[in-house]
């Protein structure tokens, strides 16, 4: 009877230590490092927001401190990116308008930029945008800027024109109106913050999913189902030059939006 009971504790333990936990929400919720229970609570995710600003503050100061006829690649770097922020601002708002709100276009572009590009950083792993709080202040800020532009160049017609557009019959108010109050003044912020969020949050757990499996089948799994590791390291650094593309494609939609929204607030039917 005491070998059965020992067979069975070996064989319970030996399950246990190969049983295989995936990624949860709680990867971007980790403990408070400094004022925890305060209104000021740093952890982990913070802090990676912290040296993404503070990289991208260093990278631009010696990208630009002493520009050249030949660029170095830090500084072709950040022309290119200027120059993508820039042809869309002229495209959308015209040269005057486009030069007015350039720095906010390109501070949106590659501060989210590198807030993402943090999740494929090793021992950083998370990005800076996969927890609401900064997708939503970026969207309030595009939001506020649309709001601005809006009353700045049509100061006593903008709301008026948003909500009652022109040329609609009286009657028909009734329907339009609550539909241009929602998508133009409640879905445009929310949208924007869902779709940086939620591109972050799946990505983030998708690596995190395909790595740990790894981990598990070449370490922990002593089977022949170690084999299948092999398929997921192959799925994980597939998946991390994906996640580069969704990084730059994700600022620039952001951006892109942006501009667009103040465009619209601009246009002269307003």
């Amino acid at each position: 009877m005491s070998l059965t009971a020992a067979a069975n504790t070996v064989a319970a333990g030996s399950s246990k230590a190969a049983e295989f936990h995936g990624p949860s929400i709680n990867e971007f919720f980790p403990d408070a490092i400094f004022f925890a229970g305060t209104p000021f609570e740093i952890d982990r995710l913070v802090i990676i927001r912290f040296i993404a600003v503070a990289v991208l503050l260093v990278f631009a100061f010696v990208g630009t401190r002493s520009l050249k006829l030949v660029p170095s690649r830090g500084q072709a770097f950040i022309e290119y990116g200027f120059d993508v922020v820039r042809r869309n601002a002229f495209d959308n708002l015209g040269e005057k308008d486009g030069k007015r709100f350039l720095p906010l276009l390109s501070t949106i572009f590659f501060g989210v930029l590198f807030m993402n590009l943090t999740g494929l950083i090793p021992f950083l792993n998370l990005q800076g945008t996969s927890r609401i709080a900064m997708p939503m202040l970026l969207a309030l800020i595009a939001y506020f800027a649309f709001i601005y532009a809006g009353v700045r160049k049509h100061p006593g017609t903008f709301f008026r024109n948003a909500l009652f557009p022109p040329g609609v019959p009286w009657y028909l108010y009734i329907i339009v109106t609550p539909i241009e109050f929602v998508s133009t003044f409640v879905l445009r912020p929310v949208t924007l913050t869902l779709r940086l969020l939620m591109n972050m949050v799946v990505g983030h757990l998708l690596l995190v999913l395909f790595f740990s499996a790894t981990w598990f089948f070449f370490v922990e799994s002593h089977s022949l189902f170690s084999v299948f590791g092999v398929g997921t390291l192959a799925f994980g650094i597939a998946f991390s030059f994906f996640e580069i593309l969704v990084a730059l494609l994700q600022a620039y939609v952001f951006m892109l939006l942006t501009a667009v929204y103040i465009q619209l607030a601009l246009a002269d039917e307003h």
